[in-house]
C-alpha cells in the first residue's frame, strides 16, 4: 500500500516514515531470522579438537595446499574412515581365504609343488 506523504505535516511524514522503516526492519529481521533457520538445519554439528604438535604440524600441511581449516580437517577425517573400512574389509577378506578349506589345500599342493621344482635344481 502506497501512501502519499505530499500535503502532511513535517510531523506526520517523519512518524509515517519511521512507522515504514520499522516494518521493514521487522520484515527483514523475520527474513533473517527465517533464512538463518532454514539454513541452520541443513548444517552439521560443529565440534571442538584440541591438537597435540604432531596434528597441528599435519593440519598445517594441509591448509598450505589450500584448504580451509574446516576443509582440511574434514577431509583427513574422510580419509581416515576410508582407511579404516578398507582395512577392516582386507581383515574380512583375509578371515573368509583362511576358513576356505578347498582354498587352503590347494595353496598348500601348490607350495608342495614349488618346493619339488626348487629340490629338482
Amino acid at each position: 500500500m502506497i501512501r502519499s506523504i505530499v500535503g502532511r505535516s513535517r510531523h506526520s511524514r517523519d512518524r509515517w516514515r519511521r512507522a515504514r522503516i520499522g516494518r521493514t526492519r521487522r520484515y527483514e529481521r523475520t527474513v533473517a531470522i527465517r533464512i538463518t533457520f532454514r539454513h541452520t538445519l541443513l548444517m552439521a554439528k560443529a565440534i571442538s579438537v584440541r591438537l597435540d604438535d604432531d596434528a597441528e604440524r599435519a593440519l598445517r600441511i594441509l591448509e598450505a595446499t589450500g584448504l580451509s581449516r574446516s576443509a582440511a580437517i574434514r577431509s583427513a577425517l574422510l580419509a581416515s574412515a576410508e582407511r579404516v573400512r578398507k582395512r577392516s574389509e582386507l581383515a574380512a577378506e583375509a578371515a573368509a581365504l583362511e576358513a576356505d578349506e578347498a582354498d587352503r589345500a590347494e595353496i598348500l599342493s601348490i607350495a608342495s609343488m614349488m618346493e619339488a621344482m626348487r629340490a629338482a635344481r
